[in-house]
């Protein structure tokens, strides 16, 4: 799959999984230090509008920001737009490889974007992210603790870009109705499956 360039002001799918399909996250606070990082190294280039972390894979639907948005070091063409991942993966895998005693790759080489240019295919793919624990049997998407479900559909909000989640779908209520009915067209959808 050829990766898509990181750009401003586009949406993106973002996702990978552990090397050889190990799990990434074993245990609570290995999925909290990763929404931990997420925060430091990739919330000033973009907007997170639903994520889903499942013990051997993640996926991230974002948009990157602006450009006039972004750091100076970007803007100023002193850094990638992807050097904040990498910041963030590195920093993960020290920490997760020092935590199990393990060396190392923690991840598959290359995590795969997919840019996204159609509305309607954003708003499907946002459906498949929050509903991925019950599409791997892992548990209910309702009750599920590490996706975007939760925050989207109650008051709190400490990562997303809940208020444009919501729009795209016209209301809350409009969004749980879409993720019960599942309308998920998974042929759409088939080349970003990681099984």
């Amino acid at each position: 799959m050829k990766l898509e360039p990181l750009e401003p002001s586009y949406y993106y799918h973002f996702f990978n999984r552990g090397n050889n399909r190990e799990n990434i996250f074993i245990e609570v606070d290995n999925y909290d230090y990763f929404i931990k990082l997420i925060k430091k190294y990739l919330l000033a280039i973009l907007d997170i509008y639903s994520y889903c972390l499942l013990p051997n894979h993640f996926h991230l639907v974002f948009k990157i920001k602006p450009k006039q948005l972004l750091p100076k070091k970007i803007k100023e063409d002193k850094m990638t737009l992807y050097q904040p991942f990498s910041n963030m993966f590195n920093a993960y895998t020290k920490a997760f490889n020092k935590k199990y005693n393990r060396v190392g790759s923690l991840f598959q080489k290359h995590p795969k974007r997919i840019r996204i240019l159609n509305e309607d295919y954003l708003r499907r793919l946002i459906l498949y992210v929050n509903t991925n624990s019950d599409h791997h049997g892992i548990a209910n998407y309702k009750g599920y603790k590490f996706s975007s479900y939760s925050e989207l559909v109650t008051e709190k909000s400490k990562l997303l870009s809940k208020s444009e989640v919501i729009t795209l779908f016209d209301d809350v209520e409009n969004l749980k109705f879409a993720l019960r009915q599942k309308k998920i067209n998974i042929e759409a959808i088939k080349d970003i499956i990681l099984e």
